[in-house]
């Protein structure tokens, strides 16, 4: 159903702070922790990005769904962002693959879109001050949302991998006769992830986040890979656990928040940066290579490089604020990056690094 803009909603911040606009999406309340996010395209693709589960994201660009919503182009299975805010929305989208407004799409799904309020304000503040919590509310008072914003939980405690993980095992099929099987361990695995390795004739096995280490050897993998997610990394015990037992055993990747589950396994500590990372552009050395690439990331918190041990080392840095970005052992097959090199869409070229990680699979399986 495509719906346009009927009435008047708001955005507000847990200091009291309002943003008001016009509902563009679905009458519905909703909260979670305000991230702006600098891509120009491919709402699409962030608002089904498991790593968004829990969050309000701002479009800091200005026109959002010109080119309308594709099934193709989903990363998971439903809308995982909390609520949607735009300076202004196209109702009357232009391209061949368009199957329906983006208005209509969280409409749909009975996901909050706020629209018409300045953006460029909002950005700035959280810029400022750091991220907050927000609720977007419809058809009620900013005093009223503010009220039962203030008695709902920060985003740290919310438990948001549970939240959004498989509930089961399934199998991503290669095209044609696999070169090998990854096991993927699901805290939030964008369809990306799968479709990339079975571009290079990998079958992949989804796994539960709850699986320990001899529920992922059970399902013979020749590399596993610990996937993106939502939430603070330090709720992962378990999983934390699970990945410093399979290390060494078989090779590893970490992707984002996998990224920050292999810190731990090394000795790092994780924190909470400012505003986070969301966006498509963010430059990020590959210090084994010197090049540096156009990187799309989504996290908000970093590993803390410096309690590394046991081998592990610094391979990518971030060359805005010189965050960690990626990790390698000098001795065993594993790897980890902060960014998406599955970014879809973004820069393509950060897809070498699952070469590199299919590479390691391949000597282990000679």
């Amino acid at each position: 159903m495509d719906e346009q803009i009927e009435s008047s909603a708001h955005l507000v911040l847990e200091d009291g702070s309002v943003f008001s606009g016009l509902s563009a999406g679905a009458s519905a309340f909703g909260f979670g922790e305000v991230v702006f996010n600098t891509s120009m395209t491919g709402y699409q693709e962030i608002l089904t990005d498991p790593s968004y589960a829990g969050q309000i994201v701002v479009m800091t660009y200005p026109l959002i769904g010109n080119y309308g919503v594709s099934a193709d182009v989903v990363e998971s299975a439903q809308i995982r962002a909390a609520g949607f805010v735009t300076r202004e929305v196209c109702d009357e989208p232009s391209h061949w693959r368009s199957q329906g407004t983006l208005s209509g799409y969280l409409t749909d799904a009975n996901v909050p879109y706020l629209t018409g309020i300045d953006t460029r304000a909002l950005t700035r503040k959280l810029r400022a001050g750091g991220v907050l919590m927000g609720a977007i509310g419809v058809g009620e008072s900013p005093l009223s949302t503010l009220a039962r914003l203030r008695e709902l939980p920060a985003y740290g405690n919310l438990d948001l991998v549970h939240q959004v993980t498989t509930s089961a095992r399934y199998d991503w099929p290669a095209p044609r006769e696999p070169l090998g099987r990854i096991v993927i361990v699901d805290t939030g695995l964008k369809f990306n992830i799968a479709r990339a390795l079975a571009a290079r004739r990998y079958e992949a096995v989804v796994l539960p986040c709850d699986v320990d280490a001899s529920d992922i050897l059970a399902a013979g993998p020749d590399g596993v890979i610990f996937s993106p997610g939502p939430g603070d990394p330090r709720q992962l015990g378990r999983l934390v656990t699970a990945a410093g037992e399979i290390i060494g055993r078989v090779p590893v990747m970490g992707i984002c928040l996998g990224h920050q589950v292999i810190g731990q396994v090394f000795g790092a500590s994780t924190y909470k940066l400012k505003f986070g990372h969301h966006g498509g552009n963010h430059p990020v050395k590959d210090l084994e290579s010197g090049a540096v690439h156009i990187t799309t990331q989504n996290h908000g918190y970093a590993v803390d490089p410096a309690g590394l041990r046991d081998g592990a080392e610094i391979s990518h840095v971030n060359l805005n604020d010189g965050t960690c970005e990626g990790l390698r052992h000098r001795d065993l097959p594993v790897l980890s990056i902060q960014y998406h090199a599955e970014a879809g869409p973004g820069p393509r070229d950060n897809e070498y690094l699952f070469d590199r990680f299919l590479a390691l699979v391949e000597q282990g399986t000679r």
